[in-house]
């Protein structure tokens, strides 16, 4: 636990919880009757409300994204390193701005939430949301706030998936969008890891159907195996090499299935680790969510044509080691930027900690960064 706080902290921060009672059309043809949105702010509004920084979270975020919730915590929010005084995000100058995604389990509406059509809880009968979806839900979100137009939407991942979706659906919101570690739409080997995951979970004996809760128990064991899973594919070869090599737990062979090897026992401990704060139903909904992400289907399936909508600047970053999401398909959205005319700076970060590395503090990443921003600052009114 932290003794005293970084000064480069925001602290001590509170989430914060809004009710929509207006209904939210989804892209899948249901609607929701109201939805509450969890989110965390950083830094202060400026007057001319022209500071204010959209950050998107991936598929196992959510609101938290900086600063501690007690002076005892022993983690900060998953994105503390980029986020806060003096930081690449400074919120000495930056409102910053995280939402928990409908469909979430951190508080937001999702499965875990009790259904006003039935008195218990969604379950599998919250409906399939979208990237659009988020984007739309955002969007309302920033209207209570007061922000017309966000300085800038950043994400990773799933988050830069919905940076560029704004980009498109809203142009007129979004100055900058920086759009890190993602793609415009996956590829056939991500949809199929996806679809192992999900049914390592609905093959789990606790499943019942995706109504556990009724029954007091968690599909502990396959949300634990999707967990490994994905966890396999967020690292790159090399850094695992390189932090286990074929390192015996015990330091000699023991001719049995348990775990062996030092990389077992890191792949569990992170399954286990992850049952105890995700719920199986909003994996299985984030996962399906990637999946349909394709901005360019509306559009002849032309990325380029998709991104015309857009007047904001981007920058695309990509890592070398990001085998799930490739520097090829990040710079497959530089392509159609350019095609489309559009202001955008592209980075490859050298990296041997594959997808993950867009979470990590990466000295020439972090630079990046920081002068991206301090490019945004020069904009703002006087």
């Amino acid at each position: 636990m932290p003794t005293e706080i970084p000064a480069d902290s925001v602290g001590l921060v509170s989430p914060r919880k809004h009710l929509f009672e207006e209904p939210l059309q989804l892209d899948c043809g249901a609607a929701l009757p109201g939805y509450e949105l969890v989110y965390e702010t950083y830094g202060t509004l400026n007057a001319a409300a022209d500071n204010a920084v959209l950050i998107c979270h991936a598929l196992s975020g959510d609101h938290h994204a900086a600063g501690y919730h007690k002076a005892e915590d022993a983690k900060a929010g998953w994105w503390d390193n980029c986020i806060g005084p003096g930081k690449p995000v400074d919120t000495n100058h930056f409102f910053v701005v995280c939402p928990n995604n409908l469909g979430g389990c951190a508080g937001s509406t999702g499965p875990l939430s009790i259904n006003p059509a039935t008195g218990r809880a969604y379950g599998p009968d919250f409906p399939i949301v979208t990237v659009r979806d988020w984007v739309e839900s955002q969007a309302r979100l920033a209207d209570v706030l007061g922000i017309r137009s966000w300085a800038a939407i950043l994400g990773g991942s799933l988050g830069g998936m919905q940076a560029l979706q704004w980009s498109i659906d809203h142009p007129e919101r979004v100055r900058h969008a920086a759009v890190i570690a993602a793609a415009s739409k996956l590829s056939t080997q991500n949809i199929a890891f996806n679809e192992v995951a999900r049914q390592a979970i609905r093959s789990d004996a606790n499943f019942h159907g995706g109504r556990y809760y009724e029954h007091g128990v968690v599909p502990q064991h396959g949300l634990m195996l999707a967990r490994m899973l994905g966890h396999i594919t967020y690292l790159s070869d090399d850094v695992l090499h390189a932090r286990f090599g074929r390192e015996l737990r015990d330091g000699k062979l023991n001719f049995g299935y348990d775990v062996e090897f030092q990389i077992e026992s890191y792949l569990r401990h992170q399954g286990t680790s992850f049952v105890g704060r995700f719920d199986a139903n909003t994996y299985l909904l984030m996962t399906r969510s990637l999946d349909y992400f394709d901005p360019a289907a509306r559009h002849g399936d032309n990325l380029t044509q998709a991104v015309k909508q857009a007047k904001a600047k981007f920058l695309v970053v990509s890592f070398s080691s990001d085998w799930r999401f490739s520097p090829a398909r990040s710079r497959e959205i530089v392509r159609a930027l350019l095609d489309a005319d559009r202001d955008v700076s592209y980075v490859e970060i050298e990296s041997e900690l594959g997808h993950d590395s867009f979470l990590l503090e990466i000295p020439r990443y972090h630079a990046v960064l920081r002068t991206y921003f301090e490019r945004i600052r020069a904009e703002f009114r006087p």
